[in-house]
């Protein structure tokens, strides 16, 4: 099993760990808008998937959600020595995150799934046209990056369908998930892992889960990718306002809230 980078935000040992795992095409960059707030109260380690930030791509790694799950606690035991701990992942992370629990309950404390892929009941066959384009947009407009996203234009382009607000986010998410996407080369070995799968697995009672989803999410929207009854019975639903398929970029105070809230349950 391959190590993946990791970031630890926190140190002190009498917090509780949170592992934060990203989206497909996204990196451990997505969470800053939560990261400072959360480490007032947990170790925060943020992980990079397999060709997503700083982590290299492995043609040995499978890319499943499930198998990428065991990389991500196969790391984390390795590189601090913790073997249970919380976790919130935001889309394919959710879905991630899922697996985790549902593969080995007694290691996943509670989960926030923010935005969680594979809630649909029938899963891909083959990529999107839509969501592939966002890949191919941004490898072409790597090299203006970081002058072009100063301009209105572009960012509605790359962040319109993404985020109602996004005319509100800041020059640094934008830049970091422009960046991330045009370096991802576990994008689409990622996107084919998930293809011909959904979340179908069990996941204990005894774990606390809260899965929210954006009031606008058009990357998984619904009904088609928000199917309640693959979640697990016994957690929270809830849907955001003015929220779309980044949650900790539009709403990061409340997000913050809604994974301590989950945390203490």
């Amino acid at each position: 099993m391959m190590k993946l980078e990791t970031t630890l935000t926190q140190s002190d040992a009498q917090h509780p760990p949170l592992v934060l795992i990203h989206g497909l095409g996204s990196a451990a960059t997505a969470f800053k808008p939560i990261i400072s707030a959360l480490s007032q109260s947990f170790r925060v380690i943020t992980v990079d998937l397999p060709g997503h930030g700083q982590t290299p791509f492995d043609l040995t790694q499978s890319m499943d959600p499930r198998s990428l799950g065991l990389a991500v606690f196969d790391t984390i035991e390795i590189e601090y020595g913790i073997r249970s701990f919380h976790v919130a992942g935001n889309s394919l992370g959710g879905w991630i995150g899922l697996e985790m629990a549902a593969d080995q309950p007694d290691r996943v404390k509670t989960l926030t799934g923010l935005a969680p892929a594979g809630l649909w009941l029938q899963p891909a066959s083959g990529r999107a046209p839509s969501e592939a384009r966002s890949y191919y947009m941004a490898k072409v407009t790597k090299p203006l990056i970081k002058t072009g996203l100063h301009l209105k234009a572009l960012r509605k382009i790359g962040y319109s369908t993404v985020s109602p607000k996004w005319q509100e986010l800041s020059y640094e998410i934008c830049y970091d998930a422009a960046y991330a996407m045009a370096h991802a080369k576990g994008y689409f070995p990622a996107w084919d892992g998930m293809l011909g799968k959904r979340f179908d697995a069990h996941v204990p009672e005894s774990i606390p889960v809260t899965i929210l989803f954006g009031d606008t999410d058009n990357t998984l929207p619904y009904p088609d990718s928000q199917e309640r009854s693959l979640a697990p019975a016994h957690c929270t639903w809830l849907v955001i306002d003015q929220c779309g398929h980044a949650p900790m970029w539009d709403q990061p105070d409340l997000i913050v809230k809604l994974i301590k809230q989950t945390t203490e349950q």
